[in-house]
């Protein structure tokens, strides 16, 4: 069997356009390299296991509105755009990562994610990660170290390896290293005006989770810190004086960077924190790299994620509170993706802890579409107005 046949294309490969098919055959080219491609979803999948196994770990598409129509033919139509989205481009076949993916990872970390990866494992090999509901009693930080271990034995059945300690170790370093880059960039929006732009920011952060290679990836951020920090103490301002400085949490912002991170800088203000499950109050947390146990220490570090569906969940507020000081943040906005239950609910206690110290807050909630937009604008125009 020739390596076309063993990765053909999709059916409607010709259909797509220009950008899409170089991107199936960037991963077809890959793929028939020997690469092994791991697909995830959410910020609790601990990367290192996969980086061990030799494996790049990708996300999943699921940013888009394009295929939620196909999605809906199958989901209900009043679920969360992130999961319609994701699911869409793998029943559509639209998605190289996803088309491509070995295996994907998914967890339990809310009601729709975990039966639509029921639904996507008919599509495509799937590992369920099983989260506790908190990080509070012991067992269920066992239960969790317990999962990251299964995960880690069932990489080594699929590719008939074994993941030593070394591997997870040097597996950790690699990606603590990666944080420590992405903090570096984070670092520079505490500059007065900012020194990037948060559009770019976040598109920056946005792409690092489709790289191969995790090194190459992390050598770009560098090479990108090093010289908007150069290029700001040569006197460049891209960002005006003026700009109102604006802190973004809530859902995942990958499928709203233009629809709320270009509108807030359109509207005169400027994203100098993105908080959400992949931003600073996660990349900021590393391995130790030296525990005796790695695989616990790995196990740890992802479970100290402060995700709203987790139950208590106060670390997140306090975290906000201190980026808002850290940043000096002029308003905060929580951007709530549509049907995202456990966010909208706990946006209550970020509104009292935001301003409770005396920042504005604004709550939107919305989905991929753009049928909004034009009420996203002239919302984000007033909040920035008051300020």
């Amino acid at each position: 069997m020739t390596d076309h046949d063993r990765y053909p294309l999709p059916r409607t490969f010709e259909e797509f356009n220009e950008q899409r098919r170089a991107s199936f055959v960037r991963v077809k080219d890959f793929k028939q390299a020997g690469g092994r491609l791991v697909g995830y979803l959410c910020s609790y999948t601990p990367l290192e296991v996969i980086d061990a196994a030799g494996a790049s770990g990708v996300a999943l598409c699921g940013t888009s509105d394009e295929v939620i129509p196909t999605a809906e033919l199958t989901l209900p139509a009043n679920l969360c755009p992130l999961i319609k989205s994701t699911f869409g481009f793998a029943s559509s076949e639209k998605c190289p990562f996803t088309y491509f993916s070995d295996i994907i990872v998914g967890e339990t970390t809310c009601d729709g994610k975990k039966k639509m990866y029921e639904l996507l494992g008919e599509l495509k090999p799937t590992h369920i990660l099983h989260l506790p509901q908190g990080r509070d009693r012991v067992w269920e930080r066992d239960a969790w170290y317990g999962e990251v271990r299964l995960l880690k034995e069932r990489l080594e059945e699929l590719y008939d390896i074994v993941i030593t300690d070394d591997d997870l170790r040097a597996a950790a370093r690699r990606r603590n290293r990666m944080r420590r880059a992405m903090c570096e960039l984070y670092d520079l929006q505490t500059s007065a005006p900012p020194a990037m732009s948060g559009v770019e920011l976040m598109s920056t952060m946005f792409a690092a989770t489709f790289s191969f290679d995790v090194e190459e990836f992390t050598g770009k951020l560098e090479a990108l810190a090093a010289k908007r920090r150069q290029e700001f103490e040569a006197g460049e301002r891209p960002v005006p004086a003026d700009a109102k400085r604006i802190l973004v949490t809530g859902c995942p912002i990958g499928g709203v960077i233009n629809k709320i991170g270009r509108t807030v800088e359109r509207m005169g203000g400027v994203v100098v924190c993105v908080d959400d499950c992949s931003g600073e109050r996660t990349q900021a947390s590393l391995v130790d790299e030296d525990a005796d146990d790695i695989l616990r220490a790995i196990a740890d570090r992802y479970l100290d994620i402060n995700c709203s569906v987790m139950t208590p969940n106060a670390a997140r507020m306090d975290n906000t509170l201190a980026m808002v000081e850290k940043y000096r943040v002029d308003g905060v906005i929580e951007s709530v993706l549509t049907a995202c239950h456990t966010f909208n609910v706990e946006s209550t206690l970020m509104e009292r802890a935001v301003e409770g110290a005396g920042i504005p807050y604004m709550k939107v909630e919305t989905d991929y579409s753009a049928g909004d937009q034009g009420q996203i604008d002239t919302r984000v125009a007033a909040f920035i107005e008051t300020l």
